[in-house]
């Protein structure tokens, strides 16, 4: 039984490690060919910062990088807004469908993003709306959601009822014990959706090619549309300052989860 067990432990340490490896060295061999001296990617001329002191004065990349912040922001702050709404009334609702209801609220997650960018720009063309930033907060928004929603309806499954309950038998209105008692013990778990969203947002690309407007850029918009014309080390330094805002966000929601865990709610 030992030998089988410790036969078990190696081919399981031997997986992770190959799986480690193949998602981690490409992101590693970006990140080391952006500090490449000579503008070849396939030879190494020595240690430079200069492709991203040039990518961080390029006014284009930098109207790109303040439209994605803006619209990461924005949609993640309108996703938790809609998603915390959702997570707190759908469960006391008398629908009779609200379990499908709940289940269409997810959807944003398991739908191809190919498909889901199909969907909206026939959607936006259906309305007549101007395809430009607009579109683009509308549908990073509704693929926000469910990220907030999950991490809210595991906030209130683990949420002691009896404070808010305590705070409306001392006087308290249900506007007050919400935004005193309930919002604060949920806010961890609103956050850490947030991070989640923002994250999913600033490196999307598919739906947003298909929902933008050509007056608008985001980053991935940008090294997308810069691929077609070759590599280059000011595209891997691009793309390594977007990893590194990807993985502070899911970093943060993940000691967000944590510190949620330790507290207890």
């Amino acid at each position: 039984m030992k030998k089988n067990a410790s036969h078990s432990h190696r081919l399981s340490f031997l997986y992770a490690m190959i799986m480690t490896v193949l998602t981690y060295l490409p992101i590693f061999i970006v990140a080391v060919y952006s500090f490449n001296a000579g503008r070849l990617t396939s030879v190494w001329e020595g240690i430079s910062l200069d492709w991203y002191k040039k990518l961080f004065s390029d006014d284009d990349i930098l109207s790109a990088l303040g439209n994605s912040l803006f619209l990461g922001i924005a949609s993640s702050l309108c996703a938790a807004i809609l998603a915390t709404s959702a997570a707190l009334t759908l469960p006391r609702s008398a629908l009779p469908c609200k379990k499908g209801v709940e289940v269409l609220a997810l959807a944003p997650m398991i739908i191809p993003e190919i498909v889901l960018g199909m969907i909206f720009l026939a959607f936006f063309s259906l309305l007549g709306l101007p395809f430009g930033m607009l579109t683009l907060l509308i549908a990073h928004t509704a693929f926000g959601i469910p990220y907030i929603y999950t991490e809210v309806r595991a906030a209130l499954v683990s949420l002691d009822t009896s404070i808010p309950d305590a705070a409306r038998d001392l006087g308290a209105g249900p506007l007050r014990a919400f935004f005193t008692v309930t919002l604060p013990m949920l806010f961890p778990a609103i956050l850490s959706g947030m991070f989640l969203s923002f994250a999913m947002s600033f490196d999307d690309v598919i739906i947003s090619i298909y929902v933008t407007g050509v007056s608008v850029n985001t980053l991935p918009i940008k090294v997308y549309t810069q691929l077609k014309t070759g590599l280059s080390p000011e595209i891997f330094a691009l793309c390594t300052v977007m990893t590194a805002v990807v993985l502070l966000c899911t970093g943060t929601a993940a000691l967000i989860g944590k510190f949620r865990k330790r507290k207890g709610y």
